[in-house]
């Protein structure tokens, strides 16, 4: 998906989507997102749930909205409107503020699949578990990944039992 957004708004991987989009001057700015959404939702049309996401939601997700939460909705929801987006730790600070906690982001857990997801997680002080995937191999090694999962019903466990990262000096060997 990432590559056909690249390609529809002709720019290089080394550059960063929305920070280009956000550069452009209108119209062209809108006429970017507009290109953009519309990628976005032909992917979602063919879109499939990642292994052990069920088991995720119908495991500790469940249990945690029924029992302490009931009524309540997810929120905020960070968005890729929110700005500035990812790397940047802000839209997980935001949403340790948001939920009141006083430690910044040290008590949340960044669950991504790209470098972005790790250097915001690791930016905000939070613990980061990189989703394995196939192209995100280079990450599993790097400094700002705190551990791998390969599938994401495999965070179960680590909900229930906490886990420690791995330190620098252990990703670089």
């Amino acid at each position: 998906m990432f590559t056909q957004m690249r390609a529809a708004l002709n720019i290089p991987k080394s550059t960063d989507i929305l920070d280009h989009i956000h550069s452009l001057p209108e119209p062209a700015q809108s006429e970017a997102q507009t290109a953009i959404r519309a990628i976005e939702s032909e992917a979602m049309i063919h879109q499939e749930a990642q292994p052990g996401l069920m088991e995720l939601i119908d495991g500790p997700v469940m249990h945690l909205l029924q029992n302490f939460l009931p009524g309540k909705t997810f929120a905020p929801i960070v968005t890729r409107d929110f700005r500035p987006p990812k790397p940047s730790p802000d839209g997980i600070l935001h949403i340790a503020n948001a939920w009141g906690l006083d430690d910044g982001g040290k008590g949340l857990i960044m669950v991504g699949d790209s470098i972005d997801d790790m250097a915001a997680g690791h930016g905000a002080g939070s613990a980061t578990v990189l989703l394995a995937r196939e192209g995100n191999e280079d990450l599993r090694e790097h400094e700002q990944t705190g551990l791998v999962i390969e599938r994401l019903d495999e965070l179960i466990g680590i909900l229930e039992e906490g886990f420690e990262e791995r330190s620098p000096s252990t990703n670089n060997d």
